[in-house]
């Protein structure tokens, strides 16, 4: 998110945030750098920079957004010092947030919602991390968990992010972890074999609830060990500079996610389609208007939701599809 609809409130928005809402805790991944005057210099030519002032935070806030995550390939996108001023304004802004820091123990540690029940959140990325952009010992930057060879993780970042999730499991209701995956091989609608042993890995260290970004499209969902395991919940909103074109229909196709505990049980799994337009809705302010969501409905809603279920099948996951909405079955 670059251009905050808060700010420029379209048709569909309220009813967007009122689904978001619904939530106690609210999560995703901040996919942009947040620009300040104590920002560094842009990292990366303008067409996949993608920086924004604070006030995107207020939006986030007024959505229902509470908790963030800051790992990710576009969070180097003002250097190191853009990393930190992220990090600092996430903060101020009243958000729990997790993935980046000022070395790479404060990167790897848990972030905590401040509100009842308490939710924690570990982050990670995974591919096209620039160099220096990872933290470091006493270098600031992002969690990275390094691919050593193709489909093998660096089996050190890998333990260092479990026992980040063991650590923060007792002292956390629920634990979300999270990895920003680039790792996609030739295909990046498939989800690759490694990722679904490290969101299992993950759940054997104590998760309740695994999520991937990176690839800007849905992939499939997983139960296992009665836990959740969402290997891919595409873009919310979606500022591209590219082309009308670019990317295939499918990136232009979210979801939003509820899933309901109690007593640290997942009792319920709805899915809620989400439809980005990919031509602005203004053509003289195409990039501001772009990429905007609204709650699918009718034809767009089942082609989502019916897609999601074809996925999410090989994972031993059935999704029933009723009206706009669907719910996976949980338990067997």
């Amino acid at each position: 998110m670059e251009y905050p609809p808060c700010d420029d409130p379209y048709d569909g928005l309220a009813e967007l945030i009122r689904e978001l809402q619904k939530g106690q805790v609210v999560f995703t991944d901040l996919e942009v750098a947040i620009r300040t005057d104590d920002s560094g210099e842009p990292t990366r030519d303008a067409l996949f920079l993608h920086g924004a002032g604070p006030e995107v935070l207020d939006c986030l806030r007024q959505m229902g957004f509470n908790l963030l995550a800051l790992s990710n390939n576009h969070a180097w996108d003002f250097g190191t010092a853009g990393v930190l001023v992220t990090r600092n304004e996430v903060i101020r802004a009243g958000f729990a947030c997790a993935g980046s820091g000022a070395d790479i123990v404060a990167a790897s540690a848990a972030g905590f919602t401040g509100t009842q029940p308490r939710v924690a959140l570990v982050a990670a990325a995974t591919g096209k991390i620039r160099e220096g952009a990872a933290a470091g010992i006493g270098t600031a930057g992002i969690n990275e968990i390094r691919m050593q060879t193709q489909g093998q993780l660096d089996a050190n970042d890998v333990n260092r992010n479990l026992a980040a999730i063991t650590a923060a499991r007792k002292d956390a209701a629920l634990v979300i972890a999270y990895l920003h995956n680039h790792q996609w091989g030739q295909d990046m609608t498939v989800t690759q074999p490694w990722a679904r042993e490290y969101a299992r890995k993950c759940v054997d260290a104590g998760a309740d609830i695994f999520v991937s970004h990176g690839a800007p499209l849905l992939h499939g969902i997983e139960i296992y060990r009665e836990k959740v395991l969402l290997h891919g919940l595409g873009s919310l909103v979606f500022h591209s500079r590219t082309e009308v074109g670019h990317y295939p229909p499918e990136v232009w196709q979210s979801a939003i996610v509820h899933c309901d505990f109690s007593a640290g049980r997942l009792d319920r799994l709805q899915v809620v389609p989400v439809v980005l337009n990919e031509t602005g809705d203004d053509s003289e302010r195409h990039l501001q208007t772009r990429g905007r969501p609204r709650l699918a409905t009718g034809a767009q809603a089942r082609l989502i939701l019916e897609r999601l279920a074809s996925l999410s099948k090989p994972f031993g996951v059935a999704i029933k599809i009723d009206g706009n909405k669907a719910l996976a079955k949980v338990y067997p």
